[in-house]
C-alpha cells in the first residue's frame, strides 16, 4: 500500500469514527431538514415569499459590508467597481425586500436559466461519457433532459409559476437532503464506512 492510500484510508476511518461519534446529530439535521422540505412542498408560495426575503438580507448586508469595506480600502484599485458593486447588493437587497412577490419572479427568471444551463451542460457530459463507452451515461443524459423539462415547465407556467416553483424547488432540495442525512446518520450508528 503505498504512502498516498494509507492517508486516504486513515481519513476514511477518522470520517466513519466521527459520524459514528455524533450521529445523533446528524440525524436530528436530517429530521429538521425533512420536516422543513414537507412544510415547503405543501405550502410552496410561503416557501417562495421565504426565500426571497432570505435573499433580499442576504445581498443587503453584503452590500452594506462591501460598501464599508470598499470606504476603508478607498485607495486600492478598483475602487468604483467595488462602490458600483456593493450599491448593486444594496439595491438588489432592498428592491427583494420590500417587494418580495416581484422578487419572487426574477428569482423565477434566474432558475430557469439555471436549469436550461444545467441541462444542456449535463446532457453534453452524458454524450462525452457514451462516447467514452463509460457506463450508466444514460442516467446523467436522464438527468439533464428532467432540467430541460423543469425550465420549459416554469417558463410556460410564468408570471403564475413565481409564486411557487422557487419553494417547490426548495422544498425538494430540503427533503432529498434531509432523506439523505438520516440515512446516513442511521448507517454511521452502526458503525459502517460505506
Amino acid at each position: 500500500m503505498s504512502m498516498n492510500q494509507s492517508g486516504d484510508v486513515n481519513r476514511l476511518q477518522a470520517l466513519a469514527t466521527s459520524m459514528h461519534d455524533h450521529w445523533g446529530l446528524f440525524l436530528v439535521e436530517g429530521i429538521i431538514l425533512l420536516v422543513l422540505g414537507l412544510l415547503a412542498l405543501l405550502i410552496p408560495p410561503l416557501a417562495t415569499l421565504g426565500v426571497t426575503i432570505l435573499f433580499g438580507w442576504l445581498f443587503l448586508i453584503s452590500g452594506v459590508m462591501g460598501l464599508i469595506a470598499t470606504f476603508w480600502a478607498r485607495q486600492a484599485p478598483g475602487f468604483w467597481w467595488s462602490l458600483v458593486s456593493a450599491a448593486l447588493g444594496i439595491a438588489a437587497g432592498l428592491v427583494l425586500l420590500t417587494s418580495p412577490v416581484s422578487g419572487a419572479l426574477s428569482l423565477t427568471l434566474i432558475l430557469i436559466v439555471f436549469f436550461v444551463i444545467e441541462g444542456v451542460a449535463t446532457v453534453m457530459y452524458a454524450l462525452e461519457h457514451r462516447q467514452q463507452l463509460s457506463g450508466r451515461w444514460a442516467w446523467m443524459l436522464m438527468s439533464g433532459i428532467i432540467d430541460l423539462v423543469l425550465a420549459a415547465m416554469v417558463f410556460a407556467g410564468l408570471p403564475g409559476s413565481a409564486a411557487w416553483a422557487v419553494g417547490l424547488l426548495v422544498g425538494i432540495n430540503m427533503m432529498f437532503g434531509g432523506t439523505a442525512l438520516i440515512a446516513m446518520a442511521l448507517h454511521a450508528r452502526k458503525g459502517g464506512i460505506a
